[in-house]
This record gives structure tokens, sequence and C-alpha cells, in this order.
């Protein structure tokens, strides 16, 4: 679709666009890549606050239409900041939930505490979640006096009013000086429209939806790796800022976290995930759920950095890891973190068991690095570039087949049950990964085809990618 086909320059109205996308979807593009804002909007942007367990991840389930946040009746499960573009009538926003917000905390939950107050900082207007079963606590007093100093537009949602009996313990809500209380069931819907026109009201004017921008916007960096390898304090690290909450804690995150980070000149889109465990269908509650987006995350991201703590010996969880990002068919890039606390012994091991461990992947670039200290920080961007440039690599039909035929001539398959299967000609079929079709006279056994992918990376370079090879066999002509 040209610009001149869309209303004015380039702008596509609200029907429109939701056709286009429709129609696209159907053909299987990414929504995300074809959605132009790409991060070069600035989107209006609610914090929703309040304290523990009063149901804040649910509404914003709720509000974005589908279960992103990870829910499970206890407190304390949302801990950092987590942003989620939503749409009401035709507007566009930006909804960050944040983690309960507690009086006189200390440890984590002080950490979880101060990323609501940043969240409360960084918004354009607040969305205060308060029980209204429970009533008006002193934490919620206390959040009230915080919310004020901000001085933002605040809309008060009095949550879990399940129906007529309790909306009038909503209206006591009056008393918190916040004008009126909007009675909501986040569980069931119930009352929902009300709040967000009223959302609508408090917050400033979303810029319009065009169209004919740069598609994809940033390219997306997952950071994926077993608990407590360190995630988290490379994404603070590369941020400059304490963008997500670190703890001594194993599995302290738990939704996946998106930030745009500045780095090597370019925008980037960091994805602090989940450690995965060991087990992922033995974890229970929110570190189940907590897996099973740390999957989606892989499959929204383009590049996959594998954090591994290379202080300790590589475990058989890290190379499942690392076949989980190849299986989904991401640029890789191994990242051995903790390096300031290796001493020469260590590295000599460490070597070993790369060596042993981790030959299905040398493709991969390798980075050491300290998140802590910031050592070889540096080193990170050029090793994703490379991946994404390997990731994104195609050769031409006639180059390819012209290496195909040196090899076959120089290697030939081995003969089996009297029959020698040769290579016919090949087409690379896609990239993102790249994707090869090899049509052959006969079927080519898995050793072979590992070679032919080995001879292809050191002809072509392909680093940092996983390659896909599928053989067709020509089928026999039938003799009339």
């Amino acid at each position: 679709m040209t610009e001149d086909t869309a209303t004015g320059s380039g702008e596509l109205d609200a029907a429109d666009y939701a056709e286009f996308m429709a129609l696209a979807a159907e053909e299987g593009f990414d929504g995300e890549e074809l959605d132009g804002e790409g991060a070069h909007v600035p989107l209006p942007v609610l914090a929703v606050v309040g304290r523990p367990n009063v149901g804040k991840s649910t509404l914003v389930n709720r509000i974005i239409g589908r279960r992103e946040a990870v829910v499970e009746d206890k407190p304390g499960v949302t801990r950092d900041r987590v942003s989620y573009e939503a749409t009401w009538n035709g507007r566009r926003f930006k909804l960050v939930d944040t983690g309960g917000w507690e009086l006189d905390v200390l440890g984590i939950d002080a950490m979880v505490a101060a990323q609501a107050e940043l969240g409360i900082e960084s918004a354009d207007a607040v969305l205060f979640v308060v029980d209204a079963t429970v009533g008006a606590t002193d934490t919620d007093e206390a959040l009230i006096k915080l919310i004020r100093r901000a001085g933002k537009p605040t809309v008060l949602c009095a949550n879990k009013v399940d129906g007529q009996s309790t909306e009038a313990e909503a209206a006591y809500l009056w008393s918190l000086g916040l004008g009126e209380p909007y009675p909501v069931s986040a569980l069931h819907g119930r009352g929902s429209g009300d709040l967000l026109d009223a959302v609508m009201a408090a917050l400033p004017e979303a810029p319009p939806q065009t169209f004919g921008v740069a598609p994809g916007g940033p390219r997306r960096v997952a950071l994926i790796g077993r608990p407590n390898v360190g995630k988290s304090s490379l994404l603070n690290k590369v941020a400059g800022e304490d963008r997500v909450v670190v703890n001594e804690l194993a599995g302290t995150t738990r939704d996946p976290v998106d930030e745009l980070i500045e780095l090597g000149g370019k925008t980037w889109k960091f994805i602090d995930t989940a450690g995965i465990r060991r087990r992922v269908h033995l974890t229970a509650g929110a570190d189940f759920y907590a897996s099973l987006r740390t999957s989606s995350a892989l499959e929204k991201a383009e590049v996959a950095v594998v954090l591994v703590d290379a202080s300790e010996t590589l475990a058989e969880q890290d190379t499942r890891i690392i076949s989980m990002a190849v299986e989904a068919g991401r640029a890789v890039v191994i990242a051995y973190n903790k390096w300031d606390q290796m001493d020469e012994e260590r590295r000599f091991y460490l070597e070993r068991e790369i060596e042993k461990d981790l030959v299905q992947v040398q493709w991969a670039p390798r980075v050491n690095v300290s998140a802590l200290t910031g050592r070889h920080m540096e080193k990170l961007v050029p090793a994703i570039e490379t991946a994404l440039a390997g990731w994104e690599t195609r050769i031409t039909t006639a180059r390819l087949n012209a290496f195909l035929g040196e090899l076959v001539a120089a290697h030939p398959h081995p003969i089996r049950g009297g029959k020698q299967p040769r290579i016919l000609f090949g087409t690379q079929a896609g990239i993102r990964p790249p994707r090869f079709v090899l049509f052959a006279s006969g079927f080519l056994e898995a050793g072979y085809r590992r070679f032919v992918e080995r001879r292809l990376r050191e002809e072509f370079g392909f680093v940092g990618t996983p390659i896909s090879i599928s053989v067709r066999v020509r089928e026999k002509r039938r003799r009339k």
C-alpha cells in the first residue's frame, strides 16, 4: 500500500488499519513487524499501582485483552515494571504493570516498591487500584501521598466489585480524596468500560497511527538462561540504571521485561526473561507461567543472548537452553557471565567443557562479560550484529549451485545398498534463519547433511545463526 492511498500523509484511519493488519495476519506476516509505530512514536503512559494482591496484573490482562501478565492468588508475584501496549476506542496507550507497593519494607520488597515509584514518576497518568472488599488501608493512604507529590492525574479503581452488594463498599473510597471510585471486577470484566473511559480522559492524546515508516523498529534481543546467571544484572548494566529487580534469590524475574536501550549508536529492545528451570512441567504457579512467558518472549525476539555462569561447571540445563534458542530459529550469542570471578584453573576447565558440550554450536559468537563490573560490555553489540547479519544472509541460487557442484564432485555421498544418492541442485528457501532445500536423487544421511552444513558455514559464514537443511527426493518416473 502506497502512501497516497492512505489518508493524508501516510496515516490510516482505525478501520483501514485494522483491515490491513487482518489481511497481513492471514498472509502469515507478524503484526509486530508490520506495525510502523516501532518505538518511533512515544505513546502516553498509564502506570497501574497499588499495594500487593489488589488485582493489578489481572486488571492489566483485562485491559490488554489477553493473559500476558503472570497472575497467581498470592501477593508479590509481579516484581518489575512491565510495559504492554493497549487500545481503547481507537486510542493507543502504554500500560505499565508495577509490583505491589508497601510501606517500610526491606530487601527484595523494597526494590519492588522502588520500581513502582519509578513507574509513577515516568507515567503520564496513574491508575490507582484498591481492593474494595478490604477498603482503604494505611498502605493505601501512604501511597496516595506519594502519588499526590508526583502531581500526576489519577483514576481510582475499586477492584473486586463482583455484584450490586459490594458497590456500596466501593462508595466508601470517596473518602480517599481522589475523586470518583470506579467499581470494577478485573476478573469478570464488570465496569471496565467506564473505568477505561475515565482513563482516556486523564491521558494526553495518543499520536495518530502512521504507516510507511521503517518497519520492525528496534532489533529485539532476548536475554535467556537458567535462574540466577545474571540476566537482570546485565540488563541494568547496559541500560545504565536499575531497570529491573536484582536479588540473590533465584527466579526473581517473572514477567519478561522489555526495555529500549541505546547501545553502540543504535536503539535495541532488550527483553529480560525469567530463568528457565530444569523441568518446566514440574514447576508450579507463577514459576510455571513465567517459563511459558519466556518461551513466548524468545519467539518474538530476533536474537537470543544465552547467559552462562562461567564460574560454575556447564550444566545440562545450559545446553538445553541453547538448543531451545536454536530450535526456535533465533540468532544466538553465548555470553559467559561472571568472568571477573574466574581464575586460570577454571578457565582451563571451561575451555574443555565448551569443546565437549557445545560442539554443536561452535558457530555462535562468544563474549566473556561481567554484568557486575561492566567488563567487556562493549563486545556485546558487535557480537549481536554479527549474529543478526548471519541470520539474514542470502545466497543466490547460481552461487549456491556452483558450490554444491564442487562439493559433490570432491566429496560424493557414500554408496548405500548399491546406490549413490546425489545432490542435483539446491535453493535457499528463506532467511531469518537461513533455510535450504536440496533436491536429490535419493535419501541423504544425517551425517552427510551435517557435512554440507559445515561446508556451507566455511564458505559463506553464517556466524551466529542456525541453518535448516531439508531434502526433497526426486520421485521415480513410472514406465509407460
